[in-house]
């Protein structure tokens, strides 16, 4: 069984999304590949490999994910009025953070495999993956003090600040798994750290690049942290009900690892007996069966967590949408931001 968010699709608000990716993706690729350049050898190898540019065995790669950040990045420069030059420091400098987080989450999560390659971990060790985690983080700074614009600093400055709020997003993850307690409100807390808090700094750091006035950085940030929500709340999704073939994990795979993710925590606290029982059974131990998994699955949907999820990811995109309604942006651009956040929570669950 699948749902989509209803009304939506890749050509949403009458923005082709994919080709708004596509277009951003190609401005930022060379400021970004400069960038990776001032690594060492060993780092800039394998930063090279998790990025998609090259293969294992030094030719070409595929060209690796979306690059929704650095989209984000450069439609918020031009939802303040100034060029996609001018957010092209901070769209390259949260794409190099976004890619120290997941060289470490592999890592942390003990993931052998991203987009069906080895992980940087698992192909040259622990070490490799922290040590090029950090020069990415170092990089995306030193990005920012440099940019051309005067805001650089300021640019920078928050950036810091949403990397604190990343790693406690990530801390609160980790502490969850040996948690049997963890609320809804927490959860939702987590994902505004470790998945939001990104997502709403890449919305408005290129306005911030621009100079723009507060209500219009202020707007693009919420609407960035509230898209984070939808798409995190959908990813939840995902990770039970998702197409193995469209998510890359296998069937139920959150559940394989007794996640405790936005939808299995509210039917754990608000679903009654089911509830009751999904609580049980995710403080076990062990390999779960098949059986398990697929009776978890529908635990987690009697207890009206696939519901509520769905409905809350719909309520979060409204009030995305609903910020930048009154901050007075660019016809072209306010229409791209939206499309954009539209495509990233309209995916079949």
């Amino acid at each position: 069984m699948t749902a989509t968010m209803p009304g939506r699709g890749p050509r949403t608000a009458g923005v082709d999304a994919a080709e708004v990716l596509r277009r951003c993706k190609q401005a930022v690729t060379p400021a970004l590949a400069a960038a990776v350049s001032r690594l060492d050898p060993a780092s800039r190898e394998q930063t090279a490999y998790h990025l998609g540019w090259t293969e294992l065995d030094g030719s070409a790669g595929s060209g690796g994910g979306k690059a929704v950040r650095p989209a984000l990045a450069v439609l918020s420069a031009e939802a303040a009025g100034a060029d996609a030059a001018t957010g092209l420091p901070g769209a390259v400098a949260v794409e190099l953070v976004h890619n120290f987080s997941l060289l470490h989450d592999d890592l942390i999560d003990r993931d052998t495999e991203r987009r069906h390659r080895p992980t940087v971990w698992a192909q040259w060790g622990p070490a490799a993956a922290i040590l090029s985690g950090d020069a990415l983080l170092a990089l995306a700074l030193e990005v920012l003090v440099e940019a051309p614009s005067p805001h650089g600093p300021e640019a920078a400055r928050q950036l810091a600040a949403t990397v604190r709020e990343l790693v406690r997003g990530q801390v609160e993850d980790v502490a969850f798994e040996r948690r049997t307690d963890v609320g809804v409100e927490e959860c939702l807390a987590m994902a505004a750290g470790k998945t939001g808090s990104l997502l709403a700094t890449s919305a408005s750091i290129g306005a911030v690049l621009a100079g723009a006035p507060g209500p219009v950085t202020t707007a693009l940030h919420t609407f960035g942290a509230e898209v984070g929500a939808a798409f995190q709340l959908v990813d939840d999704l995902l990770g039970i009900w998702g197409d193995p073939s469209v998510t890359g994990k296998p069937v139920l795979s959150d559940l394989r690892s007794r996640k405790k993710s936005l939808p299995v925590t509210y039917a754990v606290h608000h679903g009654g007996a089911d509830g009751r029982e999904l609580a049980a059974w995710l403080a076990g131990t062990g390999e779960p069966s098949e059986p398990e998994l697929h009776r978890a699955a529908a635990l987690v949907a009697a207890g009206g967590g696939r519901d509520w999820a769905a409905a809350e990811a719909r309520r979060r995109m409204a009030l995305a949408e609903k910020a930048l309604a009154g901050a007075e942006l660019p016809a072209g651009p306010l229409a791209e931001l939206v499309g954009l956040g539209r495509y990233l929570t309209d995916r079949e669950f």
